[in-house]
């Protein structure tokens, strides 16, 4: 009898020491992670994330169309890569959320799959995150179709390690502060607060790095982005991981204010970081007219590069843009700049005033022609 004594006074103390560390169920903060809407018996937490997610899908429905053949006339691989994961994110987020809801919670097994599912979305996105930077930063000049593979196969590999990580922790040490005792389950911690602490200050510490690389002698060596954009986004992303690191610190040293905290950093992440992708790399692309892509290059018969080799829209910013008409000022000034006046240039260079002409226009034009006209202007 006394070992079964022994076990079961263990047992008590364990979960003493874990609801020392756990936060009310009846928190606000906490509650609306698990809270169920009566009517339908679905969660809130899965509907306010839902929402967002449908409004972008719809708004990329409506947009297809023209997205496609704004596409297909650019000929990227780069802007086709992005487009493909932002489609993809909304889309697993929006049937994460789905399933969730179909869910039963009082078995294990739905526990399971929901943090499965967490896991598989987070997976996802972070895999977006670190491929969106490493193409604004490396490659800055080309593209090609098999460096953009690389990318997506390194930074998924990465992505996943990181995963299987949080995963692990779900599953083996699970975080008492995600623990509802009066349904028997846990809800997804990302990993527990100490995982989360420390992913979010890397995390906030490399855009951090990045914001500041402008201002180094690096600036001289690398092709950064020249996009205000891009570092708007950069700047995003570092203050809402940054925030999360404060909420989680905070959880750390039992203030349970901290769960407010990364509640909304959690809900800003998987509702507006899709969209912000799209709006920072995409939005401009599908706006500007089709004359003013002069970054969308495609290989003439005398070019000599290989197939799967394109010119990177990255540094040029969308502002700076030119159609044809800045091209042909942009040759006048040439003009302006050399000692010819308008009347000396067009005798000076009698291809000048061809060069000016349509096509029909110049049928039939011959050189000697135009000298015999020049020498009577002369006189």
């Amino acid at each position: 009898m006394k070992g079964p004594q022994n076990l079961e006074t263990n047992r008590l103390s364990t979960n003493t020491m874990s609801n020392s560390t756990s936060i009310d169920e009846e928190h606000v903060c906490k509650l609306i992670l698990y809270m169920d809407i009566p009517s339908i018996n679905v969660r809130v937490w899965d509907v306010a994330i839902l929402i967002p997610n449908l409004i972008f899908m719809m708004y990329l429905v409506t947009k297809f169309s023209r997205a496609r053949l704004k596409l297909r006339a650019a000929n990227s691989p780069i802007f086709f890569t992005f487009y493909c994961l932002v489609l993809f994110n909304v889309f697993t987020s929006i049937l994460r959320c789905l399933i969730s809801m179909t869910l039963n919670f009082s078995n294990l097994a739905a526990d399971s799959i929901n943090i499965t599912l967490w896991i598989l979305v987070k997976c996802f996105f972070l895999a977006t995150e670190m491929s969106v930077v490493v193409f604004a930063l490396a490659f800055g000049h080309m593209e090609s179709r098999s460096s953009i593979r690389y990318v997506l196969i390194t930074t998924s590999f990465i992505s996943l390690a990181y995963s299987a990580s949080q995963g692990a922790l779900e599953i083996f040490m699970p975080d008492s502060i995600f623990r509802i005792n009066s349904k028997d389950l846990n809800l997804f911690g990302h990993g527990g607060i100490v995982f989360w602490l420390i992913s979010s200050v890397i995390f906030t510490t490399l855009y951090l790095l990045i914001l500041v690389l402008p201002q180094t002698r690096l600036r001289e060596k690398l092709a950064l982005p020249v996009n205000r954009s891009f570092y708007v986004y950069v700047s995003l992303l570092a203050q809402l991981n940054g925030i999360g690191s404060i909420g989680c610190a905070f959880l750390l040293l039992k203030i349970t204010e901290g769960l407010c905290i990364v509640d909304v950093t959690t809900f800003l992440y998987f509702t507006l970081f899709t969209p912000l992708v799209y709006i920072t790399f995409l939005s401009s692309f599908f706006s500007v007219s089709q004359s003013s892509i002069m970054f969308s290059y495609k290989a003439q018969n005398d070019d000599r590069v290989e197939d799967d080799t394109v010119s990177l829209p990255h540094q040029p910013s969308f502002s700076s843009l030119k159609t044809d008409s800045d091209y042909i000022y942009q040759t006048d000034n040439i003009y302006n700049n050399t000692r010819f006046s308008v009347s000396d240039r067009q005798i000076a260079n009698p291809l000048y005033n061809a060069s000016l002409q349509s096509p029909d226009s110049i049928t039939g034009y011959s050189m000697d022609e135009q000298t015999i006209d020049i020498e009577e202007q002369k006189k």
